[in-house]
């Protein structure tokens, strides 16, 4: 399997817009929508599931490709979002890594239900 990074991947994302005359709608404003819906279509999958259910939910081969098929269109249409804005998705990520080591030190952590549960 050929090795994929970001940008080749933010490319064939473009061109395939391009191609089809996409781009002109493909404005920081609808990306964002594109990506809260997609994302949305993720979290319909696990709606109605108990925590067990949604943690064996990739041993079912319908749901699995389900589950594959909306992370894909999620992270398209971030990385198209991030390509329009001119954001380094990877850099933004590892920032935000950074700041949050600093913010919630693992010493000062109570497990998954202490005082650094959520961000």
């Amino acid at each position: 399997m050929t090795e994929l990074d970001v940008k080749q991947l933010q490319r064939r994302l473009a061109d395939f817009a391009a191609t089809r005359a996409w781009a002109p709608y493909h404005t920081p404003k609808n990306l964002c929508a594109a990506l809260s819906v997609e994302a949305s279509e993720l979290l319909e999958i696990f709606q109605w599931l108990t925590p067990e259910q949604s943690a064996r939910v990739m041993e079912d081969p319908d749901t699995a490709f389900r589950v594959e098929d909306e992370v894909a269109d999620v992270l398209a249409y971030l990385l198209q979002f991030c390509e329009v804005l001119g954001v380094d998705p990877l850099a933004a990520l590892a920032a935000k890594i950074e700041r949050n080591e600093a913010r919630f030190p693992a010493a000062d952590s109570n497990g998954p239900m202490g005082r650094h549960s959520s961000e």
